[in-house]
């Protein structure tokens, strides 16, 4: 008999975020190439305005799927549905989600083998709901109540996030600790070059991973910038354009020029890596708890980092990079900085790094989980 693992794939076809999709891709992608013998991987997906080219799409993006199974909701109609715990002729069998939208309802894992995962991999509407919309707020705390009740597992991508889930509801044992990953092959560009023309993003730069939203203390990293001495020029990756003018600002106050500065929104993976390549140094300011793609991004491409310490960068980074508090960061990109011996010293300890983050890794530990269950 065939054990089916029925992803929900939801970001595929009414993608919300471009890291979330990343990994619901990739993982998809791994669960296929990995899955035990006798096991095979569908999907779950809301509908979509033109089913037959989604169907395409997401042949594209997960080939091998065994089998798909089509919501009649389209994905914000679904995310409300099942938050209310309506999910007709979905539920049902092993459910795994990359993310936290998931048929949350009582089942019965014991006889009928029904289980649900779902992942949550950052704490954003617990640890900075003032910046995201109200909506999306109460969105993920219904569904992390439902996950209280009904998952029998819930994914998070390190033992930062685990603990601070374990503080939000009565989980006991169901939290488990697997770690994403850079995009499969996420690696330096033959035409990097022509790519960071293309962006007009210059070489030799200083990378900050950030918004200006407060959360992201972009403010810090400008800071350390200054007092490293550093004129090297800025590149602020993943705000969005109509974040340019508080971005300078947050610049201004630390005293660089905004001449200095380019803030840029690379989505393609590809061009991030460009944009990395280039760079002699990532600074990753903020300390939330949610998994710090950009940083797993640069140790991939033994980019040096120098990162807030946090429960998280701690975990993350080990020694693949430097961490110093807040107001030292200025003093650990000074050391990175000192000697083009450093920069090179700190690229190797990233790369060694880097290393230690796989997709397929992650997908045989959400095989064992399902197995475990």
């Amino acid at each position: 008999m065939t054990a089916v693992l029925r992803v929900v794939l939801d970001q595929l076809v009414g993608p919300t975020d471009a890291d979330l999709a990343m990994a619901s891709r990739e993982l998809s992608r791994a669960l296929v190439v990995t899955a035990p013998k006798d096991c095979e991987v569908a999907a779950i997906v809301p509908a979509a305005a033109s089913p037959a080219d989604a169907d395409d799409a997401l042949e594209r993006a997960v080939p091998g799927l065994a089998e798909v199974t089509r919501s009649a909701l389209a994905r914000r109609e679904l995310a409300a549905s099942w938050q209310l715990g309506i999910t007709p002729g979905i539920g049902g069998g092993m459910i795994h989600s990359p993310t936290l939208l998931a048929p949350l309802v009582r089942h019965d894992r014991v006889h009928d083998h029904d289980q649900t995962v779902v992942t949550l991999w950052d704490l954003d509407a617990w640890e900075r709901p003032e910046e995201l919309a109200r909506g999306a707020v109460g969105w993920h705390k219904a569904m992390l109540k439902r996950a209280v009740k009904h998952a029998d597992a819930v994914v998070v991508p390190t033992h930062a996030a685990a603990a601070r889930v374990g503080e939000l509801g009565a989980f006991g044992d169901r939290i488990r600790v697997i770690a994403g990953a850079a995009p499969a092959g996420f690696r330096v560009p033959t035409d990097e070059v022509g790519r960071r023309r293309g962006l007009a993003v210059p070489d030799g730069s200083l990378v900050i991973a950030g918004t200006a939203a407060p959360s992201a203390r972009l403010s810090d990293a400008f800071v350390a910038i200054a007092r490293a001495g550093s004129d090297l020029p800025v590149v602020v990756i993943d705000a969005p354009e109509d974040d340019e003018p508080a971005v300078l600002e947050h610049a201004a106050a630390a005293g660089i020029a905004a001449g200095r500065v380019h803030v840029r929104r690379v989505r393609d993976d590809a061009d991030r890596a460009a944009v990395l390549a280039g760079a002699v140094a990532l600074i990753a300011p903020s300390q939330l708890t949610a998994f710090p793609w950009r940083v797993v991004e640069a140790l991939a491409v033994g980019v040096p980092v120098v990162a807030a310490d946090s429960d998280t960068h701690r975990q993350v980074i080990l020694d693949g990079g430097l961490l110093a508090a807040s107001d030292e960061l200025g003093a650990g990109l000074a050391a990175i900085l000192d000697s083009v011996a450093a920069v090179e010293r700190y690229a190797v300890l990233a790369g060694d790094r880097g290393r230690a983050f796989s997709w397929r890794s992650a997908a045989e530990r959400v095989w064992q989980l399902h197995a475990d269950l």
